[in-house]
């Protein structure tokens, strides 16, 4: 090796040490806090990010224990020839103390799968059948 390159290349003995500075204990109060990534607004524990959807519909069917098969009509723009066009929709509704019958009017919430098929659970009935 050459004179340059032995002198780039430093040795143990070379390397000066720096002493470290004590450092002074910081009192509790004086302390920087760190400030938590909080959200802007204040957030209900009970709300949810996506509003669970409410349907209402017809009861077409009460026959299944707990089981009600509501009829929902929705009203829709057709996309090329702009007619409103209604569209009907059978959910299978949850009906745990088996309080709605054919043709009541009621009102349904999206919750988790209880089944196969069902998704929905009764709210309230909004009008009873005549």
């Amino acid at each position: 090796m050459s004179e340059i390159e032995m002198n780039e290349t430093p040795e143990a003995d070379d390397v000066a040490v720096e002493p470290v500075e004590a450092v002074e204990p910081v009192e509790a109060d004086t302390a920087p806090t760190a400030v938590a990534s909080a959200p802007a607004e204040p957030v209900d524990e009970g709300a949810r990010v996506n509003p669970r959807k409410v349907r209402e519909g017809v009861v077409v069917s009460d026959r299944m224990d707990s089981t009600l098969v509501v009829a929902v009509n929705e009203r829709v723009r057709h996309a090329r020839y702009g007619k409103i066009v209604q569209r009907t929709k059978k959910l299978y509704v949850h009906d745990e103390k088996n309080e709605a019958k054919v043709g009541d009017k009621v009102r349904v919430q999206e919750t988790r799968p209880l089944s196969k098929l069902k998704r929905w659970r009764l709210t309230e009935v909004v009008e009873r059948a005549r």
